[in-house]
């Protein structure tokens, strides 16, 4: 999904302009070479949390002193330029050898932009990839991508202070619709001016993304039909999952205008609201940013609606390593891919231990080592976020961006009264019934 996690550094113009002009000297797969008989490859990835980014430049230099076959060349990338650099470096054959991937690969893999990672990665480490993480990551038996790690899109945090105020338990969130209702009824008149009991996902962009698990947990399914031939969500289950988000807004429970993006947790951390809505990842902005409330905030998932009978209410987001097709040294790529990420689990264990145990590994020799890690015991969320929402988290779905966006839009507009229900659903079938004759989509549909 074209979204963007963690909390992102703005970048300027003139670092915009520098990483374009590295990019003309060094990077993509059509000026990656050979030098005194060491192969020189690119690699790309997003500008992340700071604590991402040491990682990602350390790991660098650990691979490069730890042979002198391989030199790879790192360049990072703002979140906010990702989009249009890596579309003028394919459009030029120039993309990088190997770079990070978040979301499908359905489309990429079937424009030809990947390479097929059992060519050049041991089979022994391509089979160590969890069942949570195949589906983002394999295609029709061929792996195209290697999981950094997976993270649960909708997760649930609260202040435990404020919540005691209330009279609300602080120790147990709530686990339903109804429940978050009452606590956030019993809050609000204990809240000042500018607090407000509950910061959600609130524009169409961000719902489309991150409410997907919820559309499942209401519905029972996603916004298609599983052959992809038609939109599936005009029914009793969307309908009430927009209501719910109409009445947060409507009791005032949640700001008209938004204190903080959904990806960060800024408006938690300055105690604007109760409970906040966000990615697992938004503990390592508290663990860094707001330490005075890692022993005040609350952990849990994501409330069920009433019928949801057991349903997830969260999508599983991830982040990917992928080589690219066109790659004149994609063994070389392979070579570095395995060692730094599907190797020893040594090399991943600081990337995980550093953004305070709020991604989930996708191998299990790495979850072990990071269970077994001195710091586990300071970060009792990991175990929440591990075993108890990730398990039964859906991957995110295949279909094309402009689908989910459709819904977000429809769930936007029933929130802010600009519609009803059965007209946002309507207008929102229109788009998805033309993205599917476009995209052909019935043709692309999951096998499986």
């Amino acid at each position: 999904m074209r979204k963007t996690k963690g909390r992102i550094i703005a970048a300027g113009a003139a670092m915009l302009a520098a990483g374009m002009a590295l990019s003309a000297c060094s990077g993509g797969g059509g000026d990656s070479g050979d030098a005194g008989g060491v192969q020189t490859i690119t690699f790309w990835h997003r500008t992340f949390t700071p604590p991402e980014n040491e990682w990602y430049k350390d790991i660098v230099k650990q691979f490069n002193e730890s042979q002198d076959k391989i030199k790879v060349v790192d360049t990072e990338v703002p979140a906010d330029a990702w989009d249009q650099k890596m579309k003028a470096a394919q459009a030029a054959g120039k993309a990088p050898d190997i770079y990070t991937h978040s979301g499908p690969i359905q489309d990429a893999v079937n424009a030809g932009q990947l390479y097929d990672l059992g060519e050049v990665v041991d089979k022994s480490a391509l089979d160590e990839i969890l069942p949570i993480a195949q589906s983002v990551s394999e295609i029709g038996g061929k792996f195209y991508a290697y999981p950094l790690l997976v993270e649960a899109q909708t997760v649930l945090f609260w202040n435990k202070d404020m919540l005691s105020a209330a009279g609300v338990d602080p120790d147990q969130g709530p686990t339903t619709w109804d429940e978050l209702m009452a606590a956030c009824a019993k809050i609000k008149p204990t809240l000042k001016a500018g607090q407000y009991c509950i910061s959600p996902a609130m524009d169409a962009a961000t719902f489309a993304w991150s409410t997907v698990g919820q559309q499942y947990n209401f519905a029972g399914h996603t916004a298609l039909t599983d052959d992809w031939t038609k939109p599936n969500i005009d029914n009793d289950g969307y309908r009430a999952l927009m209501n719910e988000y109409k009445q947060l807004w409507d009791n005032g429970y949640m700001p008209k205008q938004a204190l903080a993006a959904y990806v960060e947790g800024k408006d938690f951390g300055e105690k604007k609201v109760a409970f906040k809505v966000s990615g697992s990842w938004m503990m390592s902005e508290i663990g860094s940013d707001f330490k005075d409330l890692l022993d005040k905030t609350g952990v849990g998932a994501f409330p069920d609606a009433p019928q949801a009978d057991g349903r997830t209410a969260t999508t599983l987001g991830n982040f990917k390593w992928v080589i690219d097709a066109k790659s004149k040294h994609a063994d070389a790529a392979g070579q570095f891919l395995q060692w730094a990420i599907a190797g020893d689990p040594k090399n991943v264990l600081p990337f995980f231990v550093n953004t305070q145990f709020t991604k989930i590994p996708v191998r299990q020799s790495v979850q072990d080592a990071l269970a077994n890690d001195e710091n586990a015991a300071n970060a009792p969320w990991s175990d929440i976020l591990i075993n108890k929402i990730a398990p039964t988290a859906i991957p995110e779905p295949t279909y094309p961006w402009d689908v989910s966006l459709a819904v977000g839009t429809a769930m936007e507009s029933v929130m802010k009264g600009a519609a009803s229900p059965d007209a946002a659903i309507k207008t929102a079938n229109a788009a998805i019934e033309k993205v599917i004759k476009q995209n052909d989509l019935p043709s692309k549909a999951p096998k499986n």
